[in-house]
């Protein structure tokens, strides 16, 4: 049984307030992303500026749920996702570098999709292990730019994340650190996601702007000095990522307790209203936004991306058979009835969306 919500108040914005970035978005501007001499952006893209979808796809809980439990064969779970969704936040390239025939291959399974772009993670090497990457290493460089240019070279690649823990802190070291990151990643379209209170300062947005990287708008629990929503763009590109809020779990060094359950969370229609306000407000600042939904657990995150796709970019859309099975509400949003017998009638799925 999914867990119970805690209804909680966030502020609204958690960083302070600067001037709106003034960005270009005639179909044209999209081919400039980044820095100067930067890869571009998919052109695609120009006409399909918001893009939303889960993190990650390689998930067992996902059976069922997301997928068909019996798969036909030749089935891939990111050619699957692509009918439904223009991104996916790959996560497999945080754990280590995309090899280049992975990624051609990625790039062929989404192909059907022509305006389909890849977010991806930085490995971990250069955000996690800052002790080791102060140095640097021209191969660990060469080993992530190996898979990212391929995706660059089809299209295909959106967005580089470079997703830091909640222990790295806003300090002179580590300001100086991430600029050299930026710096050193400089001809990608580079998010950086902080997650602790003290980067909530103008020397942050100064930061990242100067460097043209994007600064990530974040829903974690709010826990001590954790980092509240933010609607701010500091680049080309805007990016959220809702990671749910399992309080209980976030923290938690409890070994009895699974490594999903900081992720299983579904977001009540209530709670995703002031992030459709702010995904609003940073797409107007921005060439090409990204959401990404990273509360997978039992593709709760698959859930709540289609319900924003419907909500923002007002349509119905196409739902995974098997998870209308298990969230009835989402008959109120699907563009085809069920192709079998629900246990819900559909009256009661509209009422669902509206509680």
């Amino acid at each position: 049984m999914p867990p119970r919500k805690r209804k909680t108040s966030l502020p609204a914005r958690a960083f302070r307030p600067s001037p709106p970035h003034e960005a270009n978005t005639s179909p044209d501007a999209l081919e400039h992303l980044g820095a100067p001499g930067a890869h571009a952006a998919p052109n695609s893209a120009s006409r399909h500026m918001l893009r939303i979808g889960p993190a990650g796809w390689s998930y067992p809980d996902w059976a069922g749920f997301v997928y068909p439990s019996r798969r036909p064969r030749g089935f891939h779970e990111a050619a699957y996702l692509s009918e439904f969704f223009d991104t996916i936040e790959i996560n497999t390239s945080f754990y280590q570098p995309l090899k280049p025939e992975t990624a051609k291959q990625w790039i062929d399974l989404v192909s059907a999709n022509r305006n389909f772009v890849f977010a991806a993670k930085l490995w971990q090497r250069f955000t996690h292990d800052i002790a080791f990457s102060t140095t640097g290493s021209a191969g660990d460089e060469r080993a992530v730019r190996a898979g990212f240019d391929v995706l660059c070279a089809g299209g295909k690649l959106g967005a580089v994340l470079l997703q830091f823990p909640f222990s790295f802190h806003r300090t002179k070291e580590n300001m100086a650190y991430l600029s050299a990151v930026l710096l050193r990643f400089r001809d990608y379209p580079r998010v950086v996601e902080v997650r602790h209170d003290t980067w909530n300062a103008p020397e942050t947005l100064a930061l990242l702007r100067e460097h043209g990287a994007a600064i990530c708008n974040i829903d974690q629990p709010i826990i001590g000095r954790s980092l509240a929503p933010s609607a701010e763009a500091t680049s080309p590109v805007g990016y959220v990522r809702l990671h749910g809020r399992r309080y209980d779990t976030w923290f938690t060094d409890d070994e009895n307790v699974p490594a999903h359950e900081r992720y299983n969370y579904l977001y009540s229609p209530e709670e995703l209203e002031p992030w459709i306000a702010r995904v609003c407000k940073v797409s107007e600042h921005t060439q090409l936004s990204f959401v990404i939904a990273n509360n997978h657990f039992q593709g709760k995150a698959v859930v709540n991306a289609l319900q924003l796709i419907s909500i923002l970019k007002h349509k119905k859309v196409k739902v995974p058979e098997p998870l209308r099975q298990h969230y009835p509400e989402l008959n109120a949003i699907a563009d085809q009835p069920p192709a079998e017998p629900t246990l819900f009638p559909l009256d009661r799925a509209k009422d669902a969306i509206k509680s």
